[in-house]
């Protein structure tokens, strides 16, 4: 019972985070004006970007997952974990790592230039495009290796026994498992890069590559105009809330896992295949590995003459993290139920500047927003994170519960004796990745405190950006080698803490 007291109360409490902004957004915009040309600019080129990185994302993991399904070789275990790295990648860090290889004076354009060819900017779209191809197309090829996964290895087998290759092997086999699981894959792509906004922020082309975040970011920060950017922010919530259903619908009977292999080693193509798909996984690493590379190579050898505004961002950094990983924890674990995950997921359909729009309009009511910047990115960063940490948690949680339930009450274990011996114990494995994951995204998040943020307040993030709009890309770049450190040293300590003497 006083479990069930709890639960309904951290329900309400997040609903209410997620609602009350938006509520908020949504009244100011009633009595704003209508939205010009440059906005309605801003709302084409983000359902643009959104489309076609998604399209590509997809197009370009179907030979990738292919390849990777066929072959088997050694360090194939690293790849496939590799692959889930970027999410925990804090943005920065590929803007930086794309603008070293892709960039005015990157590898391809010096490259270029020793053939006579003009460089190729990659601000606006084409950047865009080059960094949300980097985050989400290790997402897509785990959700189609995935699918292979699901395929029944007697079709397999059978499809050999029958001498099908080349087309008539993607025709048969291949085809009906893509159909299931592209839409799928599609529409979450699509829905991460429509909130996107550090990369339009960082590589924006101007106003034709302004995307709604962005536009809703340049209309509280340098126009102040709270009435345009609740109208920009209510749209931007609604594209946001759509494209969020329509996602859960094609996608309900397909889920990612973090264990992609059952995979089934398959190929009857003979030697151009192989070469064929050893290309794809090869320029695939470079394409993912060499950007990180050209940043921890430019910034590893500054690091120790950075000043101590960096290293006070860094702690910020840290403080940040922390807090928010045990605020979204809270939150979590008394809803780790199927309606909880309804209610903590609610967070994953807005986009984190409309939130943190809506609560700079409450909160300057009765107190300068600026002055609540730390607290109110704490806040959101436990919120937009717990829809993943639920995920981690709550298969395990409600296996824990049909397994010790019983027992518990026999033993007449109170809530805090059942917390203490039972779940929290049992739990510990999944409760330490969450807890890293949490911790890495809010490390690197740009979101809400280049909203709120001041200069006294500079997160880790947010200090990388300034020192890159000031043209110190030396220093850009060490302090993005001290955010990456740091957000994977958070995460490997939270992830081997859970796994450390557990016991089954």
């Amino acid at each position: 019972m006083a479990h069930r007291i709890v639960a309904i109360i951290t329900g309400g409490l997040v609903a209410v985070l997620v609602l009350a902004p938006l509520v908020t957004v949504w009244g100011w915009a009633q009595t704003g004006r209508a939205i010009g040309a440059g906005d309605w600019a801003a709302l084409r080129f983000t359902l643009l970007q959104s489309v076609l990185s998604a399209l590509l994302s997809c197009a370009l993991a179907v030979p990738l997952a292919r390849a990777l399904v066929r072959r088997r070789f050694w360090g194939r275990e690293w790849v496939m974990t590799a692959l889930g790295a970027p999410f925990i990648l804090p943005v920065l860090i590929a803007v930086m790592g794309v603008l070293a290889v892709f960039g005015q004076n990157g590898l391809v354009n010096r490259a270029l230039g020793v053939f006579g060819v003009e460089p190729v900017s990659i601000y606006g779209i084409s950047g865009v495009l080059l960094v949300h191809v980097f985050f989400n197309l290790p997402l897509a090829t785990r959700m189609i290796v995935q699918g292979w996964s699901r395929v029944p290895a007697e079709h397999l087998r059978l499809a050999g026994q029958l001498g099908l290759r080349g087309w008539a092997m993607f025709r048969v086999v291949e085809w009906p498992m893509l159909m299931r699981v592209l839409p799928s894959a599609l529409g979450i792509i699509f829905v991460i890069c429509l909130s996107s906004f550090a990369v339009a922020l960082t590589l924006g082309g101007g106003p034709r590559a302004t995307t709604l975040e962005l536009a809703i970011y340049q209309a509280f920060r340098y126009d102040f105009d709270l009435a345009k950017a609740a109208n920009l922010a209510v749209i931007q919530a609604a594209l946001a809330g759509a494209a969020a259903v329509i996602t859960v619908m094609i996608s309900g009977h397909e889920s990612v896992s973090n264990t992609c292999d059952r995979a089934v080693f398959w190929s009857h193509d003979g030697w151009p295949a192989a070469v064929w798909d050893s290309l794809w996984i090869v320029a695939a690493i470079a394409f993912l590995g060499l950007p990180i590379a050209m940043v921890v190579a430019q910034g590893i050898t500054g690091i120790a003459s950075l000043g101590g505004s960096v290293w006070w961002a860094a702690g910020r950094s840290i403080a940040i993290a922390a807090v928010s990983t045990a605020l979204c924890l809270a939150l979590a674990l008394p809803l780790t139920t199927r309606w909880g995950e309804v209610i903590g997921t609610a967070g994953l359909a807005i986009s984190p500047l409309v939130l943190g729009a809506g609560l700079f309009l409450i909160i300057r009511n009765f107190a300068n927003p600026f002055d609540w910047a730390l607290v109110v990115t704490c806040v959101l960063n436990a919120v937009l994170s717990l829809p993943f940490v639920l995920r981690i948690l709550r298969p395990p949680a409600e296996t824990i519960r049909v397994n010790y339930t019983r027992l518990a009450q026999s033993l007449r274990l109170g809530p805090t004796a059942w917390l203490r011996w039972v779940f929290i114990p049992r739990l510990r494995q999944p409760l330490g990745f969450a807890a890293g994951v949490t911790a890495a995204l809010s490390m690197g998040d740009l979101g809400v405190i280049v909203l709120f943020g001041t200069s006294e307040q500079a997160t880790l993030p947010l200090k990388i950006y300034q020192l890159m709009g000031a043209y110190r890309m030396d220093q850009a770049a060490a302090g993005a080698v001290v955010l990456l450190a740091l957000s994977l040293g958070i995460f490997a300590i939270c992830d081997y803490w859970g796994r450390r003497d557990v016991k089954d």
